[in-house]
């Protein structure tokens, strides 16, 4: 994979470059913009709306464009670029069909707070509301999934709008903003003067946090018997996992991490209990019911998380540290509320934060829970179990891999058996929960990260959802290493088919999916396959062996489930623990 950033310009000689103020269109402000935003590259697909914008990328040998073979592609390597880099993930799509086929990648990354700028270009200012060729609305139709949008209506606004978008998308709650350029807009022609300076009136994020309630917070600890913190995604949004370790040393908490807060924590301490909720561990959901004090910390409560409410953490304080303030009391009424950015709250903590009173005792505790009920599963040398196979790839990449996966089984396998040593190496579709979404962001994480190994798991039902970007990892040699779980169902839905509704299977066979092996290599990419352990052993090593991108099909046992297990309507203690129980 050729590494473009080596010949990229800084912001700064970009901006020395266009000091002098000059008349473009507004197609040459759009690109300029993006560049003095620091963005590294975009990924899109062209069409009749913005073909100014693409004609304007013709020999901008500063600008750096991935031509992705779907708009939903795009989107989600963007997403997965973001959350792995830390910056804001950028896509570019046309008017219409372009644009509306990026609503679940907005949905996606909106869900999960994600920084991106979604660009659409649509029909010229002239025809907007005639039900013109290619029109859609689509600043209308994702006013609920953005955290902001702009319908430029005057390239004077541009440099402005395009400035206040990457401030707006990872200021605050992080989220995607859409501008929707239409195409006279993208031609018409002004005076270029780069922005700088940024004043939204009625945003302004708080992100210190009062200290007279982080105070409440630490006497709490103090007076605790039995706390637990519960660490989610605004820690590794923040970069506040040092200040998390930290913060667990000194008071000896122990800490579960929900399913987007992997890494945010590692998951080699001794004091981390493993993922909570429907499909979390024995020990995490135990303790959660048992805690005294539960101190959130950057997630939000999320219904597989809590499962039925009632009977949630039903002995404890609840502290809910979140920049959101919407998100605090909305699911779970909140005791300590904690409004501001976790890294400086937890900065602020740590100057005084003690011991918790009681730490060994509570640690002797979790411990034992630990040691009674771990991770485990019925091993064979006769099928291929999904679980080794995902102990496999975490024991040859050494848990160093950025981790992308789809949705589904293979998913909580993966959270539940990879472990984690680093914030933003997990990247998974959490709250929409969107298939298709694990190989093309693992496809903007190796964008992020050229020389670190990023490895795809999906399902062998999200993989063909967009499959067809494989033609870019060939034609770019982008390293992915994609591992398929194939067990030839919806293997999730299956499960819950099996469990739920009685064994009643409804529309879930597979069975007439594709030869992955043949499919990568008509793409140009290797593929490999593995029916038992040995073959397992040997491709996915040739494949992390080759320098460019690799697929390897993993065929599993059809009928193996996911415990433990929460079933709706029940409390987070109330697990289905399997065929090990």
């Amino acid at each position: 994979m050729s590494s473009h950033r080596t010949a990229m310009r800084s912001k700064e000689e970009l901006r020395q470059k266009w000091m002098q103020p000059e008349v473009i269109t507004g197609s040459d402000i759009l690109l300029r913009s993006l560049l003095l935003e620091g963005v590294e590259c975009v990924f899109g697909y062209p069409g009749g709306a913005v073909l100014y914008i693409y004609d304007a990328m013709h020999g901008c040998e500063d600008f750096h464009h991935v031509l992705t073979r779907h708009e939903q592609g795009a989107i989600h390597a963007a997403d997965g670029y973001a959350r792995a880099s830390g910056k804001v993930g950028v896509c570019i799509a046309t008017s219409g069909p372009g644009a509306t086929n990026l609503v679940t990648g907005i949905a996606t990354a909106y869900m999960d707070s994600v920084p991106l700028v979604v660009i659409t270009g649509n029909v010229a200012t002239t025809l907007i509301g005639t039900d013109a060729f290619q029109e859609a609305d689509i600043t209308g139709i994702t006013m609920p999934i953005t955290k902001h949008s702009y319908l430029v209506r005057d390239v004077k606004d541009l440099p402005r709008v395009i400035h206040e978008a990457f401030h707006i998308a990872n200021t605050g709650r992080k989220g995607p903003v859409l501008i929707d350029i239409p195409k006279d807009v993208s031609a018409a022609k002004t005076l270029f003067e780069p922005v700088s300076t940024v004043n939204i009136r009625g945003y302004n994020p708080n992100v210190q946090p009062n200290k007279y309630q982080v105070d409440k917070m630490l006497k709490a600890i103090e007076e605790s018997k039995s706390p637990v913190i519960l660490a989610g995604a605004g820690v590794i949004h923040s970069g506040a996992h040092e200040e998390l370790y930290e913060f667990v040393s000194k008071t000896q908490i122990p800490v579960t991490t929900t399913l987007l807060g992997l890494g945010g924590f590692p998951s080699g301490h001794d004091l981390w209990m493993g993922m909570p909720g429907m499909h979390g561990t024995y020990t995490a959901n135990n303790a959660i019911q048992q805690a005294d004090l539960l101190i959130n910390i950057g997630a939000r409560f999320d219904d597989r998380v809590t499962m039925k409410l009632e009977g949630f953490a039903p002995h404890a304080k609840i502290v809910h540290i979140d920049i959101d303030p919407a998100e605090i009391g909305k699911n779970v009424p909140t005791d300590i509320p904690i409004v501001g950015d976790i890294r400086t709250t937890l900065e602020l903590a740590n100057k005084t934060a003690a011991r918790a009173n009681h730490a060994d005792e509570w640690r002797v505790r979790i411990m034992q829970m630990k040691a009674d009920k771990p991770l485990r599963f019925i091993d064979s040398d006769e099928e291929l179990k999904p679980q080794w196979v995902i102990q496999l790839i975490n024991d040859t990449t050494k848990g160093e891999a950025i981790v992308t996966t789809d949705v589904g089984q293979h998913q909580m396998w993966s959270a539940q058996y990879y472990r984690f040593n680093h914030p933003r190496s997990w990247i998974t579709s959490g709250g929409l929960g969107t298939m298709g979404f694990g190989f093309p962001s693992a496809i903007g994480a190796q964008m992020a990260f050229p020389d670190r190994t990023v490895v795809s798991i999906n399902g062998d039902g999200g993989m063909q959802m967009c499959a067809q970007e494989l033609a870019i990892c060939a034609i770019n040699n982008i390293p992915v290493k994609v591992a398929i779980i194939n067990n030839r169902v919806l293997g999730m839905v299956r499960q819950w088919q099996e469990i739920i509704y009685d064994n009643r299977y409804s529309h879930i066979d597979l069975a007439g999916s594709p030869d992955f092996v043949k499919l990568a290599e008509a793409y140009g990419v290797r593929g490999f396959r593995a029916t038992n352990k040995e073959e397992a052993e040997q491709a996915w090593q040739e494949a992390l062996n080759t320098p460019g991108p690799a697929v390897v099909e993993f065929v599993v046992r059809k009928h193996e489930n996911v415990y433990p297990m929460v079933t709706q309507g029940c409390t987070i203690d109330q697990m289905i623990m399997g065929d090990c129980e």
